[in-house]
């Protein structure tokens, strides 16, 4: 996985580039999310690995999924056919769209419970984290059982641990030392 990211970050940040520049990220954000669907779809696995199928002809494949013409989309995906790369599209829309939240400076949060919440559950919450980690956040739910009770929060590499796993933990290692 890490290394295909490494080699997806650079068509990722190009095709952000490119769309930014044409004043298009949602459409293309749209365009690379439904193509990656493709690209995972167990039924068209066949499609990436075919000899058969020359580079113009995956592109071209690729390119029908769209009503409407896009050249430097078009293009996009016809160079990332002639590298043999259409299989990183799922990591290339999963780094563009983070790109697009890095840039309206949202970032992604996962709220870990021990019982799932409610979206009004979530809701509440919001203000109160987005105040804390003083940025907008989008907020994703885990259900996580072994932290017994309370929440912890994961905003990239901050984590905001308010569980009762988490504070049994901090008294076992004060009555250790």
């Amino acid at each position: 996985m890490a290394e295909t990211v490494t080699v997806a970050r650079p068509y990722a940040e190009a095709a952000f580039g490119a769309a930014k520049e044409a004043g298009a990220l949602d459409a293309w954000s749209s365009r690379l999310q439904r193509i990656a669907q493709v690209v995972d779809a167990p039924e068209l696995a066949g499609v990436l690995g075919n000899p058969n199928l020359s580079a113009e002809q995956a592109a071209r494949f690729f390119i029908s999924f769209f009503e409407d013409q896009d050249a430097v989309f078009d293009n996009f995906v016809r160079e990332l056919a002639e590298h043999e790369r259409l299989s990183l599209l799922p990591e290339i829309a999963e780094l563009f769209a983070a790109s697009r939240a890095t840039e309206a400076g949202v970032k992604n949060a996962v709220v870990e419970t021990a019982f799932a919440l409610s979206s009004a559950d979530l809701q509440s919450l919001q203000p109160k984290l987005e105040s804390h980690f003083k940025s907008r956040l989008e907020l994703s739910s885990e259900v996580n059982a072994d932290l017994i009770g309370g929440i912890r929060v994961i905003v990239g590499d901050q984590v905001l641990d308010a569980s009762v796993r988490g504070k049994l933990e901090t008294l076992a290692t004060t009555l250790k030392n």
